[in-house]
Formats: structure tokens, sequence, C-alpha cells
């Protein structure tokens, strides 16, 4: 994969949108079985060192990482929020930043490269998430890495977990809707096998990737 990626790797969040819908039931061989079936898998904490030497953890995403998803939030450029939301948003209340971070573990896979316990002030450098439909066990994604830690494999490592992660949950699919012009994301789903469909809800500026899992 290139590492000529932009600020970074980013894809949309439809699950907290008013409207947003569902991709189709895909035709299964068995019926749904809802995740909590799965007894909500713990996620095993990680300590990695990027490329150019910079330890990070990566973990689920806990309710007290309100104020780093915030200050992590605060770094975004307006296009890094427009890619990341799709609408104008001038900052994280706590209430809506709680609801990211208290995630319900039966229905959402919610990882975090932060740094490593022990420093000051632990920042978040970059988070992938994922809503389970229990109806259709499909999940959808959302990436987004930090742009000052882009081009060190970071989306693809956090990618592949996610999608591990997924599989332990029960989903059977992953998908999401990106940015046409999200080149690096695109490419990254495209490396990972992820196929691409026609634009999303009839939006020129979106684009389907599904994979199965």
């Amino acid at each position: 994969m290139k590492n000529s990626t932009p600020s970074a790797i980013q894809a949309r969040i439809m699950a907290h949108v008013p409207g947003s819908k569902r991709p189709p039931p895909r035709a299964r061989h068995s019926a749904p079985v809802p995740p909590t079936a799965h007894h909500s898998p713990r996620v095993r904490s990680r300590k990695i060192i990027t490329k150019d030497g910079r330890p990070l953890l990566l973990r689920a995403i806990r309710a007290s990482d309100v104020a780093a998803l915030q200050r992590g939030f605060n770094r975004l450029t307006p296009d890094e929020v427009r890619s990341r939301f799709l609408h104008p948003i001038t900052g994280l209340s706590d209430e809506y930043a709680l609801h990211l971070c208290d995630v319900d573990a039966d229905y959402a896979v919610v990882l975090v490269l932060i740094d490593p316990e022990g420093t000051p002030e632990q920042e978040i450098r970059a988070v992938a998430r994922a809503h389970i439909d229990p109806a259709t066990l499909s999940a959808e994604f959302a990436l987004i890495v930090q742009k000052q830690f882009s081009g060190q494999g970071l989306g693809d490592l956090l990618m592949r977990r996610l999608i591990a992660e997924c599989r332990k949950h029960g989903a059977v699919e992953l998908w999401g809707d990106v940015l046409v012009d999200n080149g690096a994301m695109l490419e990254l789903c495209e490396f990972l096998g992820f196929t691409r469909h026609s634009q999303a809800h009839d939006d020129p500026g979106l684009m389907r990737v599904t994979i199965a899992i």
C-alpha cells in the first residue's frame, strides 16, 4: 500500500446520524444470531511501536476517554471533520463524547490507539469503530488517524483488528460509506479486500464499500 496518504484516513460514521440507512440483509444459510449470544468478547490491549519509533497502546475505548476524545477532535481540521461526520460540528459536547466512549460492548467495537500509560496526558491518536446491526449482523465502520501519525500503517492495523473483533462478535459483514475524494481510505479498503459499490444513497460524493468477514 502506498504511503502517500492525505492528512488523515477517514470513513463516514452514520450510526448516530438520524435517517441513516442500513444495507439490505444478505442471503443467509441460517438465521442471524444476536451479538449478545457471543458473550461480548473482551478486546485485549496491545503495545505497538510505530514505524518512526513512537510507542502506542491499542485497546478498547473507555468511558474515561471523554476528555482525550474531545482534545483529539479539537485537533481536526475542518476538512477532517467533514470527512468524519459529513456535516459541520464545532466540538464534542460532554454528553456526545461520553456517548461515543461509553458504548454497548454487545453491539459495538471501538478501538483506540493512545499514548502509553504513564504519559502525563494520554492522547488518542487514532480511532476505529464498528456498530453491529443485530438484525443483519452487518457492521458499519468508521476510521480516523491523526495527521501526524499518517503513513505509519496504523489504518491497516486498526482495520484488520476491527475486522477480527467484529467477527468474534458474530458479525458477518463490514461496510462503510467513504467520500469519493478520500483516496487513501478507498485504497486501504481495496487493499484489505473490500468491494466498491455504486454511490451510497444516490449521493455522488459517497462510495459504499463492503467486505464479508
